[in-house]
């Protein structure tokens, strides 16, 4: 039989057939030695074979094979920094719900998401959410940031999950595609997930419960159909991804803007910090590349977690 992964909890995984019934199914054990490095081989979103074994009074499904990914996204294994973590698989559309304050977004992670989206060739899309919260000087704050992303050539929509500003925008992104919502906790993931699907409130609810109980490291992702033909992945543990299997000499080519100048470098192999010659440096000089985007550069390139962090977990940021 053939199916789709809903959820996964490390050792269990929630199957959709295609005849539209779940099963509860494990791994054939010989899966874990297949060379894959990370926690998990098997993710939400992969399709799998599998076949249906009644033991007792049990009926279970065994995983045997899992198809092709067309992409994937990935994080830091919590408790084994040197894994990793497949979070989501075959994904359309990643959003990530940006908020200037209650809880305050900073670039350096808006850039992370990006770096790691543009890697995995998944479509990334910013929703500036609770703009309805929002005085004059914020608005031009929101209007600022969605400009330099979109001059990049990312898609920006400012929304309010609470009053439904956009909301029809949005539906119409995701009509058939599989969606996975990223951000801090706080931002109006549930809240969107609501408005985009009232029936969603009861799971929804149970996410934000367990993010009240500082559960922030969870990795279980889960996915759930939606009434006009998309499919939610929401993913607790997005917050505290890092840039992982990059090497330095790549990183600038998941920065779109640098990329586009990296012939014009002396140094084919230049990372824009130290060299001379660097046309990205000369552009950022005449004011043609955001600076924020640089910092978030440099910090990625040079490894610096402990700011990355501290912008997430610390209380008051």
């Amino acid at each position: 039989m053939k199916g789709l992964v809903y959820k996964s909890t490390g050792s269990w995984y929630t199957v959709k057939s295609n005849a539209g019934d779940f099963y509860d199914c494990r791994i054939k054990g010989k899966f874990r030695m297949d060379g894959i490095k990370s926690t998990n081989p098997v993710a939400v979103g992969d399709t799998v074979e599998f076949e249906v074994e009644t033991i007792g009074d049990e009926t279970i499904g065994i995983i045997s094979k899992i198809d092709e990914r067309e992409n994937y996204i990935i994080r830091k294994s919590v408790n084994l920094s040197k894994q990793t973590h497949i979070i989501a698989a075959n994904v359309d559309i990643a959003f990530l719900l940006v908020t200037l304050n209650n809880p305050p977004t900073f670039t350096t992670f808006i850039d992370r998401f990006l770096v790691t989206t543009e890697a995995y060739h998944i479509k990334a899309v910013l929703l500036f959410n609770k703009i309805d919260t929002y005085n004059e000087d914020e608005i031009l704050e929101v209007k600022y940031l969605a400009a330099m992303y979109r001059s990049i050539g990312y898609e920006c929509l400012g929304i309010s999950a609470e009053t439904g500003k956009n909301i029809d925008k949005v539906k119409e992104m995701m009509q058939d595609k599989v969606v996975m919502f990223s951000g801090h906790s706080g931002v109006g993931k549930s809240t969107l997930a609501n408005a985009l699907e009232p029936t969603l409130e009861l799971k929804t609810k149970k996410i934000s419960e367990q993010h009240s109980q500082g559960q922030h490291t969870t990795t279980f992702a889960e996915m759930y159909d939606l009434d006009f033909g998309a499919k939610i992945i929401d993913t607790p543990g997005i917050k505290g991804f890092g840039v992982v299997e990059m090497e330095k000499e790549e990183i600038g080519n998941y920065f779109p803007e640098f990329f586009a100048l990296k012939q014009e470098c002396k140094f084919n192999n230049c990372l824009h910090i130290e060299e001379p010659k660097c046309a990205v440096k000369d552009a950022l000089e005449e004011d043609k590349l955001a600076w924020s985007r640089y910092k978030s550069y440099v910090q990625i390139v040079e490894g610096d977690e402990e700011h990355f962090r501290k912008d997430i977990y610390e209380k008051g940021q």
